[in-house]
């Protein structure tokens, strides 16, 4: 960085630039008071800003700085003074500027602080008051630290692509309510009174129509909304990088995405991504219980239904007659799990759905089972072995429908792999999931609906499938679509669109939309797949959840600069709020009460 990019009007240099070189200079310095120390007359202040922490000393004898007595925590100060080096034994290696301090020579505060409700970089502060007072917060070098590497990566990303040929292209922010999965946040229209517009979730039609408009490579750093429940690694405003692409097929997506990947990781982490594995969405959640699998976790699933079903217990052969999925997950070195601990898997594995847990445990006094009364000790030990258990370790069975199964036991996976601390949270483990179905039913409104989205295209086998419409063929049809996997997050995701206009009407119907309802929601959209639409797909990064496995933090609220709450609230500016009845009768708004 060039460091005369921070000289202006009020400074010479920033804090954290000077070091030996600086010997002897007299510079103007402005920041805020880190730290204030008195010794024996002299008194030492830490002066920070965002490039760094420089030690000053000030003798308040001098009638010039005399007002060095009043300086607090967070006061903004600018000052002038000679760079000079530190005494000898009190060089602090820990900072850059460690081997010199500045001798000031004249001082000046422009702007007092009262004490802060919480401290710089305090890492005992409450998450509640750290979002109330984020402005705070956001002064700790931890916080300006991050959003300095998502500077970097949105930099990184936009040159690369540039590189290649992609246009950078806005897209509204006020659009159309299109149904794409969660619900839209609106927003009310003053001159079309009654009628609403709807926070993009994604630029997903817009960037296909741009690609019908011939732009052939695009790309944006899109804000995007989601009106739905929240959790760690979500926010209801979030970032993506979003990509699109003319002529291409799934192959062309995936190697461009995977090629900035390595991309980013060398640039940021200085970090080489060997070859990553590609895998199927059914052969990542047969081993994993997951289409998001953290490969650096070493535990896998075992199908058991061959050794479990025929004996007589009923649980088990009531599974495997209606074609369910019954699993086990092995655990070594795990004979020693508790009674109580039992308890808590059980109950994590029934807040995924599953009915109960079977489990399995071997040590040198021999085989033991929450199910051994049912079985054979013959039958236990095939179970167990057939379940990848050994001595010393446990077994757990989940049986249950397959989306169950899969869902309990990877959720007992990731938790007792990170109870045993089985993962190396200092390595990356990145993985391809493709194939994944095309449509997935929801037996509650009884018709289809798109796992990624309705514009994905079906593997060219499939085609006649989806056209026809069966029930019984379209859980048969397979997606051009593709997810990157990171540590078990999904990265980012992406497939090949639909570009024929009767491809995308039969997608429509096989998803139970009437004719008015596909014209309502679609009508511009199928208009203009008719005026000659190019093969293209897509691929949309996380942003955010980018920055939160780069950075190395386990909240993607830790990576915004002004993040909301679980409730998706602004505790520092108090939104959502009220609004003056004026401005809801302009919209033709009226409150109901309750």
């Amino acid at each position: 960085m060039e460091t005369q990019a921070f000289k202006s009007s009020l400074r010479s240099h920033a804090c954290g630039h000077l070091n030996a070189e600086n010997l002897s200079e007299k510079v103007t310095l402005c920041g805020w008071v880190d730290t204030r120390r008195d010794h024996g007359g002299l008194i030492f202040v830490d002066l920070r800003d965002r490039l760094g922490l420089v030690q000053v000393v000030f003798n308040p004898q001098d009638a010039a700085l005399k007002s060095a007595k009043d300086l607090r925590s967070e006061f903004v100060i600018q000052l002038e003074g000679v760079v000079q080096a530190r005494p000898p034994g009190m060089i602090n290696a820990k900072i850059a500027t460690g081997e010199i301090e500045v001798s000031a020579t004249s001082l000046k505060i422009l702007s007092e602080a009262q004490t802060p409700p919480i401290q710089v970089d305090d890492d005992k502060v409450s998450e509640v008051l750290k979002l109330k007072y984020r402005y705070l917060d956001i002064r700790s070098p931890r916080l300006q630290n991050i959003l300095v590497l998502r500077h970097e990566v949105a930099q990184v990303t936009r040159q690369f692509l540039s590189e290649r040929g992609f246009i950078e292209v806005e897209t509204p922010i006020l659009y159309k309510s299109t149904p794409e999965g969660a619900r839209d946040f609106l927003v009310p229209s003053r001159v079309s009174q009654g009628e609403f517009y709807a926070l993009p979730q994604s630029p997903q039609t817009l960037k296909q129509l741009l690609m019908i408009g011939g732009m052939d490579r695009y790309f944006q750093i899109a804000r995007c909304f989601r009106d739905e429940d929240l959790r760690a690694d979500r926010q209801p405003e979030f970032s993506q990088i979003d990509i699109e692409m003319s002529f291409v097929d799934q192959q062309d997506v995936m190697d461009l995405s995977a090629e900035l990947l390595r991309h980013i990781w060398k640039e940021i982490k200085g970090a080489d991504i060997g070859e990553i594995p590609v895998w199927t969405f059914e052969r990542a959640m047969n081993t994993y219980g997951s289409d998001k699998p953290d490969l650096r976790n070493p535990l896998k699933l075992e199908d058991v239904t061959s050794v479990v079903s025929g004996h007589g217990f009923k649980v088990f052969d009531d599974v495997a007659a209606r074609e369910g999925s019954i699993k086990g997950l092995a655990v070594p070195g795990y004979a020693s799990v508790s009674r109580s601990q039992i308890d808590k898997l059980t109950a994590m594995a029934k807040q995924m759905g599953a009915k109960g847990l079977v489990w399995m445990k071997k040590d040198d006094k021999g085989l033991q089972s929450s199910i051994q009364k049912f079985f054979t000790p013959e039958q236990l030990e095939d179970i167990f072995t057939k379940a990848g258990g050994g001595n010393g370790g446990a077994v757990f069975i989940v049986a249950d429908d397959f989306e169950v199964t899969c869902a309990s036991l990877a959720m007992l996976r990731d938790h007792i792999a990170r109870e045993l601390n089985l993962i190396d949270f200092s390595k990356d483990a990145f993985l391809w999931v493709v194939d994944f179905p095309l449509l997935e039913y929801d037996a509650e409104s009884r018709r289809w609906a798109a796992r990624h989205h309705p514009f994905t295209m079906c593997k060219d086998e499939h085609l006649p499938l989806l056209e026809g419409g069966k029930d019984a063929d379209l859980k048969k049809v397979l997606a051009k679509a593709y997810d990157l996997v990171c540590n078990g997050h999904e990265l980012f995701g992406g497939s090949v669109r639909i570009h024929r206009q009767k491809v995308q009407e039969a997608m429509f119907s096989a998803l139970g939309f009437t004719n008015e309802e596909r014209e309502e929601k679609f009508g511009f959209f199928i208009e203009a797949l008719k005026y000659g639409t190019p093969p293209h797909g897509g691929v949309a990064w996380g942003l955010d959840r980018l920055i939160m496995i780069l950075a190395g933090t386990a909240a993607i609220r830790d990576v915004i600069a002004f993040p909301k709450t679980a409730k998706a609230s602004c505790l520092m500016s108090h939104a959502p709020s009220p609004v003056a009845r004026e401005q809801l009768l302009e919209l033709g708004i009226r409150l109901a009460t309750t």
